[in-house]
Parts: structure tokens; sequence; C-alpha cells
């Protein structure tokens, strides 16, 4: 497990994989909406002290939050990309029109955009 903050690891009687699956379940319990105290209220139920119980349910959150935050850097970089594409493609078609010519369909900055914007977007959202 990586990670910033207190490790839960070292729970004494509790079986060494004890920790990682407490850690994975409270991830898991967190993203579909369990308030935080009643985490931590499952995970002294099975055996942790309340510090670890705690510093697994606080460790569990933040890594919600960094994924929501990295969501969104997502969604502004395919914006921009897919942006970019649409502006080039205009430009050139624009200039095409007028004095005639060739003009480029920057196609793979579009749909590569698009595609990082909803994967984000499908991030970001995400509980």
């Amino acid at each position: 497990m990586t990670g910033t903050g207190p490790s839960p690891v070292g729970t004494g009687a509790l079986a060494p994989d004890a920790a990682e699956r407490a850690f994975s379940y409270a991830k898991d319990v967190l993203r579909q909406g369990m308030p935080r105290d009643k985490v931590e209220e499952v995970l002294r139920a099975q055996g942790f002290d309340p510090a670890t119980a705690s510093a697994i349910v606080q460790q569990a959150d933040g890594m919600k939050n960094e994924r929501q935050v990295a969501g969104r850097r997502h969604m502004i970089v395919g914006g921009i990309v897919c942006a970019v594409g649409i502006t080039v493609t205009a430009a050139t078609y624009s200039a095409a029109s007028e004095g005639g010519g060739n003009y480029v369909v920057a196609w793979g900055a579009i749909v590569f955009g698009a595609i990082q914007f909803f994967r984000g977007l499908a991030q970001a959202s995400d509980k």
C-alpha cells in the first residue's frame, strides 16, 4: 500500500493482510457514500483500535479526493486539446474556402481530447 499519512499496518493480533482488506473496504464504501464515522465503526467492530480505524478511513478518503482532482485535470487537458483541434480545423478550412486550397481536419486532437474529457468527467464525478 502506498500513500501518505499514518500507516494502518501493525494492528497487533489481526491478520497481516487485514489492514489492506480494511483499506480496500473503506475506499469502496466511502465511494458508495457511507459516512466516515460509520466506516470507522465497522472497522472497530472488526478489531481495529480507534486510532488505526480513523487512520485507515482518513487515508481512503484522501485517495478518493485525489481521484476527483485527477479527473478534473483530465477534463481540462481534454477540453483544451479538443478545442485546439477544432480551432485548427476551422482556421484552415476558413483559409482554404476563401482562396481555394487544402485544409486540415485535426481529428486526432479532437477525438483524443473528447475521450480524455469524458474519461475525466467519469473520474471526477465518481463518488
